[in-house]
């Protein structure tokens, strides 16, 4: 038997040599880190983000690259099991020691950790990685498929990235920038071990009668000989202390830990955010595990309409509001766990409680999960699938089942996984693609393959998980069109945007649970002003389009205008507007299904973040400022709050109040109409109250009842103190007279960073949105003010601005982005 030494680790991050295979660049890179944002900091490429430098940078992913570093091992360090750990190779690589190639790598997903020790050497040692291009990698596996797998070459200008396991945004998405970037992501070290190394560490939550909680833990040791070895677990303060026999390969050791006065995990709004650090230990090693006790369930009973689909945590529904996830960045080495949490806390901070974690990025790193326990956001997580057809070849299957396995381990024991869902839009691509349409059943069958690999895997990997076969779906084996099957399942609808239907189309249907839906805008003047220079100000202008990466999307967001608002009347008018319209069409879907509640128990809009500043469907700018639908986000996600819905034939209009709290509200609206110069009159008064967890009908009103030349205004106060105000027009904005809205803006400096923005207006100005000069975020935007009235909101700046500097302060309102009076 062995006896133990200590666990070594050499770091092999910091400066790497990276040079073209084929000799014609040579540079550094900082590893973890990407190729791309090396070449720019090098100065050899321009940053692809600006302008249309995408098109000039295209040469990078076409080759090969090799990064290359050297460390020191002395005589004695020799002896031992030395591997290198590796957490994340984008994507086709191969790894040599000193020479010796220890390792052939195509998954962007996995983590490799190859045995070394039989190439290492005394003294310098050479690390080299020869990153293949993806492209050429593509190319090469689809001809070797037995028949052709189409992809989506409206989201991808890049082809055949359905080949690889690499995220499938990297070559392009009608949102993302198409550089297929390639690099070293996350952890790289070389490790040796003595006796064993920590493998996987999982855990399952068995209740008790009384309230106490069984976890049991589940480690898993590699070794390459027998030996024994000591493990130590810990658990708030709770210590256990195992010595463990091992045998060559895996061995695993199981471990109840007793917790007698759990406190629960619940999700943001519903409670509090409990969680305990799980440490499982070998001296030299440690691996923690973030866990939050808490019961999920995902309820899929039949009812009248079809079945349900409702997330029951604790025992309790809870209502998902929510915004899709994208990778955070384009490129790897922009993204700043400080610059994501922020991004995770404007959700929560607009009262959502879920994320979507899409199929076409990454699986995240795991304090991305950890800031997701912390804040209580729910997590729905897709595998990396999207919108593709993909083999069923058993190389590639061999190669999804090692990832599902990793993956599944490495996160679910964080409380926020609430879903793991096979796959975006998969079921759906069959239809997109005449091969597929023209020979279903092969196309079917080799889905159902990988399906069925992804299922199994996660199953074995963690058994109480919940499974979800594909987004959207009416449920297991149901191979049908979902986009629009209200009965049943999570619904994508889309026919607002992609068919350029009326806000009001959002009516039409009921979703049981609406896991997409979106609609676009530009995104922000500041941010803009990062990429395009003053020339290219224009929609219709080379880089401006450069930027907009759906097809038709121009045309659509201004086509959009024209049904609604008078044409503005400049550019920086169109971005603001485009930016109302967006929040208006989501707000539209929201309020309506939200009154369905408890049919519909979830929206999920598409999208939270951007990845690079483009005009896209998300709420949040490329660098994390809100958009004005972000702001409106936070108050039609309230969870209480009131909303005004038109009946189908436009001659009532129903005060929905909707509560999402576990206690009984009595809500009190005010009505009011106003003219369009401004002044308000109390039109009439009702109150009610709502059950917990549930929405109802506070009032009805005869639409006649509003004068054709005045908008109908309302204010609501709940008994837990939430309130709210809001307006409806029952035709369009562009059929409205609007009189001068003479806003106005005074900004006084608050002594403590901050800015003290005071907005008036004499006028009626609707959509009222402040824009600065300086990054930062407003205690409120995207408001109503009428005539006579003003509102004082704070703005603080991202970053501290110089002693005396005040931000120049921009203000649009629906009547000067018209610019008419």
């Amino acid at each position: 038997m062995t006896t133990f030494t200590q666990n070594t680790a050499i770091d092999l991050s910091g400066d790497w040599q990276l040079a073209a295979s084929d000799g014609s660049h040579a540079l550094t890179i900082a590893i973890p880190g990407d190729v791309h944002s090396a070449l720019q900091a090098a100065g050899v490429i321009a940053d692809p983000y600006a302008g249309r430098n995408e098109d000039d940078v295209q040469w990078v992913a076409h080759k090969d690259w090799v990064l290359e570093r050297q460390f020191h091992l002395d005589a004695a360090d020799l002896p031992g099991n030395w591997y290198l750990d590796i957490e994340s190779l984008d994507t086709v690589a191969d790894v040599y020691v000193n020479d010796q190639l220890v390792l052939t790598a195509d998954n962007c997903f996995r983590r490799y950790r190859p045995d070394v020790a039989w190439a290492l050497s005394e003294g310098e040692n050479k690390l080299r990685i020869v990153l293949h291009s993806a492209i050429a990698a593509g190319v090469e596996r689809q001809a070797a498929q037995p028949f052709y797998i189409p992809y989506s070459t409206g989201n991808s200008p890049i082809a055949n990235g359905n080949m690889l396991r690499k995220p499938q945004c990297h070559f392009g998405w009608d949102w993302n920038i198409a550089i297929a970037p390639l690099g070293i992501y996350g952890e790289i070290a070389l490790k040796k071990f003595a006796v064993a190394r920590i493998e996987h560490v999982t855990t399952r939550q068995v209740p008790r009668v009384g309230g106490a909680i069984d976890l049991h833990v589940t480690v898993t040791l590699s070794a390459t000989e027998p030996g024994t070895i000591g493990l130590d677990l810990a658990l708030d303060g709770e210590q256990k202390r195992l010595d463990c026999t091992v045998t060559a390969g895996e061995t695993r050791i199981t471990q109840i830990l007793t917790v007698e006065n759990p406190k629960l995990w619940w999700p943001a709004g519903s409670g509090e955010q409990a969680v305990s650090v799980l440490t499982v230990s070998l001296p030299g090693e440690t691996v923690s595990r973030q866990i939050g006790f808490r019961t999920v369930e995902l309820l899929t009973d039949a009812d009248a309409a079809g079945s349900r689909f409702a997330f029951r945590v604790n025992g309790r529904e809870i209502f998902c509001r929510g915004a899709n996830w994208i990778p955070a960045d384009a490129l790897a080495s922009r993204v700043a766990r400080a610059g994501v949490e922020d991004l995770l806390q404007s959700a929560v901070d607009a009262n959502m409680n879920m994320i979507r974690i899409w199929g076409g990025g990454f699986y995240e790193p795991d304090w991305f999960y950890d800031l997701c326990d912390r804040l209580g956001i729910m997590v729905w997580q897709d595998f990396m699938f999207a919108c593709n057809l993909y083999p069923s070849t058993p190389d590639f299957l061999d190669n999804v089942a090692a990832e599902v396995a990793y993956q599944v381990k490495r996160l679910s024991s964080h409380p926020s996984i609430v879903l793991w869902c096979g796959d975006n839009e998969l079921v759906g691509a069959l239809t997109w693609f005449e091969e597929s349409r023209r020979d279903r059943d092969r196309y079917l069958v080799s889905y159902d393959r990988l399906n069925r690999v992804i299922e199994t895997g996660i199953k074995a990997a963690a058994p109480e998980a919940i499974w979800w076969p594909s987004s959207p779906s009416v449920g297991p084996l149901n191979f049908g069109d979902a986009w629009h099957a209200d009965g049943s399942g999570d619904m994508h609808y889309w026919s607002v945007w992609h068919e350029n239907r009326s806000f009001d189309n959002y009516r039409t249907v009921r979703p049981r649970f609406c896991s997409e839906f979106g609609f676009q805008s530009y995104t922000s003047m500041p941010v803009i002003r990062q990429f395009a220079g003053q020339k290219d100000l224009n929609v219709a202008s080379p880089v401006i389009e450069a930027h907009q990466k759906n097809a038709g999307g121009n045309e659509r967001i201004a086509a959009t205008m024209f049904r609604y608002f008078r044409f503005p009347k400049d550019f920086s008018n169109f971005v603001y507007l485009s930016q109302i319209q967006q929040g208006l069409a989501i707000r539209t879907a929201v309020d309506f299904w939200r009154s369905l509640k408890p049919h519909c128990m979830g929206t999920l809009y598409w999208q939270l973040n951007d990845t690079w500043p483009v005009a896209s469907w998300a709420s949040l700018d490329y660098g994390g400022n809100w958009k004005a639908m972000h702001y409106m986000t936070r108050r039609f996600f309230q969870p209480v709050t009131v909303a005004a819905i038109p009946s189908d034939d436009g001659k009532t209009i129903s005060f929905s109040m909707v509560n999402d709290t576990q206690a009984p509200v009595t809500v009190a609206l005010q009505t009011f109409l106003v003219t369009l110069s401004g002044e308000k009159r109390p039109l009439m008064a009702a109150a009610g109250t709502c059950s917990p967890d549930r929405a109802a009908t506070l009032m009805t009103m005869t639409a006649s009842d509003i004068p054709k030349d005045e908008v109908l205004f309302w204010s609501f106060e709940a008994s837990n103190g939430m309130r709210g105000e809001g307006h409806h027009v029952a035709g369009t904005y562009k059929a409205l007279d609007l009189q001068p809205s003479g806003l106005s803006i005074l900004a006084i400096p608050t002594g403590d960073g901050s800015f003290g923005v005071t907005v008036s207006a004499t006028g009626l100005a609707l959509h009222v949105m402040m824009e600065a000069d300086a990054e930062g975020r407003y205690s409120d935007n995207a408001f109503d003010l009428t005539a006579g009235e003003s509102r004082v909101i704070r703005f603080t700046p991202r970053q501290p601005l110089a002693e005396g500097s005040v931000p120049v302060f921009t203000g649009y309102d629906l009547q000067s982005c018209q610019g008419n009076g």
